[in-house]
C-alpha cells in the first residue's frame, strides 16, 4: 500500500497489478530500511492515533495506543466536572507529533489548547499535523522546555488541564527497551535520566503553578515509576494511577489542591 500509494481495497481489486521500475525501487528501499530496524512508521511517515492519520518522522516519538488512555482520562474528568463559565484551557507538554493536542482539539471543540515542545523539528511536525486535520487555528504551539517559558501571569495559574506524555524511561532500564526504540526514536523523548522520573519531577511543580485551583495534571507513566510518581504527587489531591489494557500502571492523574 505504501509503495503504490493506494489502499488495501485497491490491491484486492487489482491482483494483476505489477510494480513499475520506480515502484520496485521504492519497495526494495523500504525493505532495506525495515531490515536494519527502522520502524515501519518512520518509513511510511504515518501512524494512526485516536482515529486520525498522524504524520511522523524521526524527530518525534511514534504515537502508541497506550497514550490514548491519556485522552480517555481527560475526557472522563471533563465529563464529571461542572460546566465551566469560560472555555477550558489545556496545555499539552512535550507535544511531539501533536497527537494528544489534536485528539483533545477534536473531542473538545470549545477548548483553548496550547502545546509545547523543546524541539523545533518536533514542532514543525506538530504544525503539519494540525494543518492537515484543519486544527491549526485551535492549537497554539510554543517552543519551550516543559512549561519553563510560561511564567508570565496570563499563562500561569490559568489552565484547567496540564497533559503530558513525558520521557519516563530510566537509563538504567535501557537494555530492556526495544532495540528499534532506543536506536531510532528521539532519545530525549524516551529517556528521562537515570531513574526515569527526572523530567516528571521538574514538570510537577511547573504544572502546579500553571493550573487553576482544582485543575488537573494528567501524565502517561510506566509501572516502573508508579510508586515514585505517587510520592512526587503527595501534596496533590485525588491522586490516581490508572492501568492500561494490560493492567500496567499507565496514567497518573492529580488535582491541584484548593
Amino acid at each position: 500500500m505504501f509503495t503504490l500509494n493506494s489502499d488495501r481495497a485497491y490491491l484486492y481489486a487489482h491482483p494483476e497489478r505489477e510494480l513499475g521500475a520506480d515502484e520496485q525501487s521504492r519497495y526494495d528501499a523500504a525493505l532495506t530500511e525495515r531490515a536494519r530496524g527502522v520502524p515501519a512508521q518512520y518509513i511510511t511517515g504515518h501512524q494512526e492515533f485516536w482515529g486520525m492519520d498522524i504524520i511522523v518522522s524521526p524527530a518525534v516519538l511514534i504515537p502508541r495506543p497506550e497514550t490514548e488512555h491519556v485522552i480517555e482520562t481527560v475526557l472522563d474528568l471533563v465529563g464529571r466536572a461542572p460546566t465551566p463559565a469560560s472555555p477550558l484551557r489545556i496545555v499539552d507538554v512535550g507535544t511531539g507529533s501533536g497527537c494528544i493536542a489534536l485528539a483533545l482539539a477534536k473531542e473538545l471543540p470549545q477548548a483553548e489548547i496550547h502545546a509545547t515542545d523543546i524541539s523545533p523539528a518536533a514542532l514543525e511536525v506538530a504544525h503539519s499535523n494540525a494543518s492537515r486535520h484543519q486544527l491549526e487555528s485551535r492549537i497554539h504551539f510554543h517552543q519551550a522546555d516543559l512549561l519553563a517559558e510560561f511564567e508570565d501571569k496570563d499563562r500561569y495559574d490559568n489552565y484547567d488541564f496540564v497533559v503530558s506524555n513525558p520521557p519516563y524511561v530510566g537509563e538504567s532500564e535501557e537494555d530492556q527497551v526495544q532495540l528499534e526504540v532506543r536506536k531510532f526514536e528521539p532519545r530525549n523523548a524516551v529517556f528521562a535520566g537515570h531513574t526515569g522520573t527526572e523530567v516528571i519531577a521538574r514538570l510537577i511543580p511547573q504544572a502546579h503553578a500553571a493550573l487553576n485551583t482544582g485543575g488537573w495534571l494528567v501524565m502517561e507513566i510506566s509501572g516502573t515509576i508508579a510508586e515514585e510518581v505517587k510520592l512526587l504527587l503527595a501534596d496533590w489531591k485525588d491522586v490516581q494511577i490508572k492501568p492500561d489494557l494490560k493492567s500496567i500502571p499507565r496514567v497518573a492523574q492529580a488535582r491541584k489542591p484548593r
